[in-house]
């Protein structure tokens, strides 16, 4: 991970989840707990246009059936213990929220059956891999890394399953979002990013 990204005040391995609430209200910046280590979030302004377009279709459709909510980049989870995250993109499913109603708590313990991650140029591998092992592990059903520089698409299941999708394919939502199709040349359509 770029030592730029990591937090120094308070010091590293002695944040807490109060840090993340208390920094996004003071200063508006978006950072995620890893083992008491504040990471700031990595998104550039092409990468959050993706993001929100995905989250859009995603919600709409998610909405039409009746399938459970959404949320977009601010949105913090308590996936594991001592391990906040914030997705690009999260689904949770009606079955995964019981009443119906959302958590009240600022970082709740909620799983998503869906998250969508969009990889930054600030996104390492390695970092991207830990992420990838923590949502399922956690019980998150389906992964999206989206990439925006190559128009590519891996999915990850929770078969152990990988799936790496290019610009003529279909990206589907399988057992998740049943139905649910968007051609990834619809996705990576104008607006491009500059070069």
């Amino acid at each position: 991970i770029p030592a730029a990204r990591i937090r120094h005040d308070p010091p590293p391995g002695s944040a807490t989840e109060q840090d993340v609430i208390d920094i996004e209200a003071r200063e508006d910046k978006l950072y995620e707990l890893i083992d008491g280590v504040l990471l700031e979030k990595a998104m550039g302004y092409y990468e959050a246009y993706l993001a929100s377009l995905l989250a859009r279709l995603i919600g709409n459709y998610a909405d039409q059936r009746d399938l459970g909510i959404v949320a977009g980049a601010d949105g913090t989870l308590r996936l594991l213990p001592q391990q906040v995250r914030i997705p690009d993109v999260s689904f949770v499913s009606w079955e995964r929220l019981p009443g119906r109603r959302l958590p009240a708590e600022p970082i709740p313990s909620l799983v998503p059956d869906l998250i969508v991650e969009v990889i930054s140029a600030g996104n390492t591998p390695e970092e991207m891999e830990r992420k990838r092992r923590e949502y399922l592990d956690a019980g998150v059903r389906m992964i999206w890394y989206v990439y925006p520089a190559t128009h590519t698409v891996c999915v990850y299941t929770d078969s152990g399953q990988m799936t790496e999708l290019r610009r003529d394919d279909v990206l589907e939502g399988g057992d998740v979002l049943p139905g649910f199709r968007l051609p990834l040349a619809d996705l990576f359509a104008v607006p491009r990013q500059e070069t």
